[in-house]
């Protein structure tokens, strides 16, 4: 049984040359389209986005060309900017088509992953193009990213005392769905009086706590006064949850800030 690739074992992974592939504005304009709504490239910072769009190249296929064959060992990852590709899956010694992509979406990252042959043989049923990252750039940029990225956000979430009495699991399940926001400075992230439907944890940066108070001249709420400041590591927003009720105040980014949601 192979094993999964793991990112702590690759000691001098920053140290290997950044892999760069020209391209014109079109070309890069057509791949940021095509890679606007791929997951694996959602917990990228710009710049890591970036890099990773400097690592792609260009394929362009022709109908019924094999894009990868079941049980190859895997190459590249491939994002889909158009074309339909079927799926085929040997079952007992005959290739069933079990799905298509119907010109967007991506494949290939299992192999690369879980350093596992392929699983799938995918075949171009027109003509198409499609965009390639290689294994080695995969793993710097996406799979150790990733990786880097969960551990920093299992540290945050253990320092939240509400969510202490949570077993395991459970606090795993929520570092999954947590994502990275930045804020401007000035940028109000949370207005006294609405609704809550999420809390914040402070990543980097910081962030000030205000409340409307009362002037003795108007008698209107259109003076906020600062109570508090978080900085990172701290998080802010639980209490409306909790309680099920409004906002208790509004909450403004101190400079650049990002936060977890």
């Amino acid at each position: 049984c192979a094993e999964a690739y793991n990112p702590d074992d690759d000691e001098d992974d920053d140290a290997e040359p950044r892999v760069v592939h020209p391209k014109t504005d079109e070309q890069r304009r057509r791949l940021q389209d095509a890679c606007r709504d791929i997951l694996l490239f959602k917990t990228l910072e710009q710049e890591q986005f970036s890099e990773v769009l400097d690592g792609m190249f260009e394929v362009l296929v022709k109908p019924q060309e094999h894009i990868i064959d079941q049980g190859d060992d895997g190459d590249n990852f491939y994002v889909i900017e158009k074309g339909v590709y079927d799926i085929f899956v040997q079952k007992d010694g005959l290739s069933v088509c079990v799905g298509k992509y119907d010109n967007k979406g991506s494949f290939g990252e299992l192999a690369l992953m879980y350093n596992t042959p392929r699983a799938a043989t995918i075949v171009a049923t027109q003509e198409g193009a499609l965009w390639g990252l290689d294994r080695a750039t995969f793993h710097r940029l996406i799979v150790k990213n990733n990786a880097k990225k969960r551990r920093v956000y299992e540290a945050f979430i253990e320092r939240v005392p509400l969510l202490k009495s949570l077993e395991l699991s459970e606090r795993m399940k929520i570092v999954d769905v947590l994502g990275a926001r930045v804020f401007k400075d000035g940028e109000r992230l949370i207005t006294q009086g609405e609704e809550a439907d999420c809390f914040y944890i402070v990543e980097s940066g910081e962030v000030k706590i205000m409340i409307k108070s009362k002037t003795k001249a108007s008698q209107q709420d259109n003076t906020e006064v600062e109570v508090a400041r978080c900085s990172t590591g701290q998080y802010f927003g639980e209490l409306a949850l909790v309680t099920n009720k409004p906002r208790a105040a509004s909450v403004y980014a101190v400079g650049e800030t990002k936060c977890l949601g």
